[in-house]
Order: C-alpha cells, then structure tokens, then sequence
C-alpha cells in the first residue's frame, strides 16, 4: 500500500521533490521506493532525465489501479463501521475558517433534517486536511475553499464571495476603492502557508501579472500576524470582502477592506464528499446536502 502511495503522489505531481514534500519525505528514499516497485512489477513505471519525469504506458495503465486499490483500502474504517454500525450514525462534517454564517446556517439546518438517521458534529480544519479526511472516510462532509481536485471525490459549489484589498486605512483614507496600481509600491502579504488555501497560490501569480511584485513573507503565524503587518502600514493583503464574514474579526483598527476598481478575486466555496459513500451509507446525507446547499450563492 504504501509503495502505492508513493507512486500516485509521483504520478499526480510527475515530479519527485513535490511528491517527496507531499508525502512529507526525503527525495532519495521516495525513489527507492519506487524502483522497489518496478523491480516487484518487473515493469517500468517512469522516463527519467535531468528536466523532466513523465509516465510510460506502463505507468499510465497503473495509475488508475492503483487510485481504485488505495480507495478501497482507504474505505475499510468507515465500511467495517457500516457493517457493525448502530441505527444513528455519528459523521463529521468538515468546517473551514473563515465560513459565512449563511453557509454556517444551513449546516444547522442539515443537522436538525437528518437527526433522525445522523448526529452530525463539525469538525474544523484547514482545507487540505478537510479534503484529506473526506477522502480517506474520517469525514463525511466537508465545506472547502476552490480549487482541489481528486477523483475520488464529488464536489457542489455552494458559495461565492467577493474579495477586495486588506489596507492599511490611513494610508486610504477617505477612499472607497481601489486599483492595482495604487497598490504597486505596497508589498502584499499572503496568508501563513499553515492556513492558505490555494487559490491564493492563483492570486498571487495574477498580482504580479497585474504590477504588483513585491512580497512579504510571513512564518509561524496566522491571520492575527497578517492583520498586524497591514495595521503597521507594511503591506496588503486579499481578503473577504462582505463584512458579516467573521475573517473580518482579525482586522485591527488600522484595516480597513476596498473593492478593487480592476481586479475580480473571488473565493469559491463547495461542498464535498467521497463519491463511493454517496452510493452506500452517506446516500441519505448527501441527497439532504445537496439539497439545503443548493447554489451558488453570491456574495458581494
């Protein structure tokens, strides 16, 4: 199992060193791993230079094997429970920071329509831990922030929300708007890598499209520490722009949030859950999810 893992994580990022942070793991054993592997399968699995790693046929015809071999052995805990399980299941659903209380709202909602067959408590976490434990069948639900991918896994958009620049308010007093080129000379600040979600990998590369090149780095923080660099006149960040969105509550007094005059940042939010579970024990849930959480909705 495990040598399957590692040749997925290859596989999906057809580079060693990602795969090796993904996999939280040196370079060198992750490939003698995999060279364990081709020596067992007696097949090769990847073309190797010094650019480039890509799959042979070979690999190409064993990436979906083994997806489907990991899928099901990630499904034991929560099948052995279906087998053994009482009349009212206890099943997690996945909450991120951040969450609209209209989206909060109407997890509240799901929980009292199914309380019957469910008890549903909240669980919170990152987005790539939520997706994590949906995938490997410790969650059953989960609300995460766009984009993420896996093929395990179905997905609903339920939320969108405008986003606008995080500034320091004295130096935009009086102002109630903003463009990239007034930000030019201010350095932006993304949020920790701890508590980032991918999309600000996305706006990142589309600031610097936009003039907007120099950065701040911050580590071993999290929204308090963004929120006290802006208020000091340091720098801007990306931030919801709704004020009823409770990221609003970091803010220190010096913030203040601007729409943008030339830039459209918005951050999706969807509904996920693992494809397979929708068929079996979580069919009622889901059907009740998909209900409630109709949408998008759209937040400006």
């Amino acid at each position: 199992m495990l040598h399957l893992r590692y040749f997925v994580a290859v596989a999906e990022e057809l580079n060693f060193s990602a795969a090796a942070r993904r996999l939280h793991m040196a370079t060198s054993p992750l490939s003698q791993r995999i060279r364990d592997l081709e020596r067992e399968l007696g097949q090769q699995l990847f073309d190797r230079d010094t650019r480039s790693v890509t799959l042979t046929p070979v690999g190409s015809a064993l990436l979906p094997i083994a997806r489907d071999v990991l899928d099901e052995f990630s499904s034991i805990p929560w099948r052995l429970r279906e087998a053994t399980r009482e009349q009212r299941d206890t099943v997690l659903i996945g909450i991120p920071p951040g969450l609209h209380p209209e989206l909060r709202s109407r997890v509240g909602t799901l929980t009292e329509r199914v309380q019957e067959q469910f008890e549903l408590q909240r669980w919170p976490g990152s987005t790539q831990a939520l997706v994590a434990g949906v995938r490997e069948g410790r969650i059953g639900l989960a609300l995460a922030r766009l984009p993420f991918s896996d093929p395990a896994l179905e997905q609903a958009s339920v939320m969108s929300e405008r986003m606008g620049a995080a500034v320091p308010a004295d130096m935009f007093a009086g102002r109630d708007s903003v463009a990239l080129a007034d930000l030019a000379d201010l350095p932006y600040v993304a949020p920790p890598k701890e508590v980032r979600v991918a999309y600000f990998d996305v706006l990142e590369r589309a600031l610097a499209e936009g003039g907007v090149r120099h950065r701040l780095c911050l580590t071993d923080t999290g929204y308090n520490g963004v929120s006290e660099v802006i208020s000091s006149g340091l720098a801007f960040c990306i931030s919801i722009l709704a004020p009823e969105n409770p990221i609003h509550g970091y803010q220190l007094e010096n913030v203040t949030v601007l729409p943008f005059t030339d830039f459209h940042p918005r951050l999706e939010t969807a509904l996920v859950w693992r494809r397979d579970r929708a068929d079996s024990d979580l069919k009622d849930l889901v059907a009740a999810a998909r209900e409630i959480f109709d949408g998008p909705m759209i937040i400006d």
